[in-house]
Parts: C-alpha cells; structure tokens; sequence
C-alpha cells in the first residue's frame, strides 16, 4: 500500500511531512507520534526503538503536541495525494 504510487511519490510525501515537522522544531518520527496522539481513539502509541537514545529522542514528541489548523490541513493534504 505505501508503494501503490511508486516509490518516488512515497519520497515526495515524506519530504513534505518532513518540511513540516523541520518547520516545528521536530524531526518526522516525533511529529508522527505528535500526530497519531492527538486522535481521541488512540490511547498509546508502540515506539520500537533499538537503543536507548532513540527512545530518548522520540520522546522529545511531547515537547510539542499541538497542530495548527493549517499543519493538520496540509499533513492532510500531503496523506491524501
């Protein structure tokens, strides 16, 4: 499913995802933790993390929990091309 456009359209998504996050002071896989949270139905996310540091940092995603509307419209956006 991620490759059901070619690869080069999945790079161009997560550039853009990236770009946004970079824009909030986050690297990717904190925003999508950020991201994943802020939906109701989620009560926990699965964080698989080799070393202690990668831990470390993506915890770092609760430094900043909240989206604009114009964040959620375009993470939306980016999902949805």
């Amino acid at each position: 499913m991620l490759f059901k456009n070619g690869k080069d359209a999945l790079v161009t998504k997560l550039n853009g995802l990236n770009d946004i996050a970079r824009n909030r002071g986050q690297k990717l896989s904190q925003m999508a933790l950020a991201w994943l949270l802020k939906d109701r139905r989620v009560a926990s996310v699965v964080i698989g993390a080799s070393k202690v540091e990668h831990l470390v940092d993506n915890l770092k995603f609760a430094d900043n929990l909240s989206f604009s509307e114009d964040e959620l419209n375009e993470i939306q956006r980016i999902l949805n091309a």
